[in-house]
């Protein structure tokens, strides 16, 4: 069979434009400046893509302050993100199953009730005990930690006003900008974490909405609507654009939302919100077609504010040293991840490119390789993106319409899960794994997963993708039996010939 194993090439990643390629520390609470005092590295902020940065300095032999103005490490993504929502994510999903799919598999009980405070305390103490294991792991690889709002006062200092009302002056060589991203507001509508929501708020309501409107149907927006959902409250999901995710492929995308919809979640495309009144006991939104039109109402107990997130650079003093960034607020790096300013580097959302935590924490990796005098390399085309409701839909490499967008003779391989024995055996069957290869060569260009667990299945696709392999090479991989990954299997048979299961 053919093993296509060459190794992948470079990207350029030059003034913050992607340029694709299918080939391609002692710890301490702050301190005062001195001569001495002289980092290698310093990392503005202690969220994924930072603290990894700040780490993998630190094992490079760098020596290295990372500075977080949060007061716990993990920024966006583990406080107030990823970690948190998962936690609901699974914990609504249990009560949801334990509610209608218990009884059909012989595990019946009188009544089924959600304790909300319970379910906020476990994902509490999740977040609470990862916090804390990655200050454990600041003092395994002697990282500095410093406390505090860091700003530039040059480009290899760096002033940091510290919780207690003091001020540190932080000195480094080489100094990387990772503060991450904040919500994107909308025009006229103000958040005030309780009747409209940003996705933090979504995170704590104190009691389950019998009314909740999602404004935005993106990854965000369509996992904490499903988290609130099953728990009960009537969602309806209000999108300007024709599509949710826009960015997912189409097919797959229309059998996500058919999924949703039996879900009881309800979906209002191609409508914008033209105003927001919360005089009254509900929040009442004036809503009219994104093409202009006549206007309708919507009322709701919660509002979720969800339409995207933007570069967080506010204060930082970029100004003041002349760092450039485009006219959105990102940061304009080149392919070392650096900027204009010798010294000064950015990564994960300040900077073009996908804004997941697990794409931030490639970037720092390979900042601070290059600034070691290594090698480093972060292909944007093989960021991996997943959205955890459930079914989960996980996706790597190019959609169809991308691929049909170049013009490239392609084929695509489907299956079913309802074929797969694993899937029909938990009575877990909804969906189905997408595959798309280059014709005359079978180099995979696309996998989409829809179904159950479809975020682990698709770290296959990934690695596939990263050594140029042929939907064959996955076709003649030898997957155990039954397990949901033989359908991937039989995608890539589907692909390059014939599945056998259907």
């Amino acid at each position: 069979m053919a093993m296509a194993l060459a190794r992948r090439s470079k990207n350029l990643y030059s003034c913050g434009v992607l340029r694709y390629s299918l080939s391609l520390t002692s710890f301490s609470r702050g301190f005062a400046s001195s001569g001495s005092d002289e980092n290698d590295v310093v990392v503005i902020g202690g969220g994924p893509g930072g603290y990894v940065a700040a780490i993998k300095a630190a094992q490079l032999g760098l020596k290295t302050t990372c500075i977080e103005k949060r007061g716990t490490l993990g920024g966006t993504c583990l406080n107030v993100g990823c970690i948190p929502s998962k936690a609901l994510l699974h914990s609504s999903h249990m009560y949801h199953e334990a509610k209608h799919s218990f009884a059909s598999h012989g595990v019946k009980f009188p009544s089924v009730e959600v304790d909300l405070p319970a379910m906020m305390g476990q994902k509490d103490k999740a977040v609470a005990n990862l916090t804390r294991g990655i200050e454990g792991l600041f003092k395994k690889n002697k990282v500095n930690y410093v406390k505090g709002y860091g700003k530039f006062i040059s480009p290899s200092e760096v002033s940091v006003d510290t919780p207690e009302g003091g001020n540190a002056v932080v000195k480094g060589k080489n100094i990387i900008i990772a503060t991450g991203s904040d919500v994107k507001s909308l025009p006229g509508i103000t958040i005030d974490e309780k009747r409209i929501v940003s996705s933090t708020g979504a995170l704590a309501l104190s009691e389950i909405p019998k009314k909740l409107v999602v404004v935005g149907a993106g990854y965000i927006g369509l996992e904490m609507g499903s988290v609130w959902a099953r728990l009960g409250s009537e969602v309806t999901v209000v999108e300007f654009a024709p599509d949710i995710v826009p960015s997912m492929d189409g097919e797959i995308r229309k059998q996500f939302q058919r999924a949703l919809e039996k879900q009881k979640m309800k979906f209002m495309l191609k409508t914008k919100v033209a105003g927001v009144d919360t005089s009254g006991d509900l929040v009442k939104l004036t809503l009219e077609p994104a093409a202009g039109g006549e206007q309708s109402t919507l009322e709701a107990d919660v509002v979720l504010v969800s339409a995207g997130r933007s570069p967080f650079t506010a204060g930082l003093g970029l100004n003041k040293i002349g760092v450039e960034t485009d006219k959105i607020g990102r940061i304009l790096v080149n392919e070392k991840f650096s900027t204009n300013v010798s010294g000064v580097y950015a990564i994960g959302d300040v900077i073009p490119g996908p804004m997941l935590a697990h794409k931030a924490e490639e970037d720092g990796v390979a900042c601070v390789e290059m600034i070691a005098g290594k090698e480093g390399h972060v292909d944007y085309d093989m960021v991996p993106g997943v959205v955890y409701t459930h079914p989960e839909v996980a996706s790597v490499g190019k959609t169809e319409e991308q691929v049909k967008a170049l013009g490239v003779e392609y084929c695509v391989g489907k299956f079913p899960l309802l074929a797969n024995s694993r899937a029909k055996a938990i009575d877990d069957a909804e969906g189905l794994v997408k595959i798309l290869a280059e014709k005359e060569t079978d180099k995979i260009l696309g996998v989409h997963i829809f179904g159950p667990n479809a975020g682990e299945l698709i770290h296959e696709a990934v690695l596939a993708l990263h050594y140029g392999a042929s939907s064959e090479d996955i076709a003649r991989t030898c997957h155990a039996h039954p397990t949901m990954s033989e359908a991937l299997k039989e995608a890539a048979m589907a692909t390059y010939d014939k599945p056998i299961h259907i």
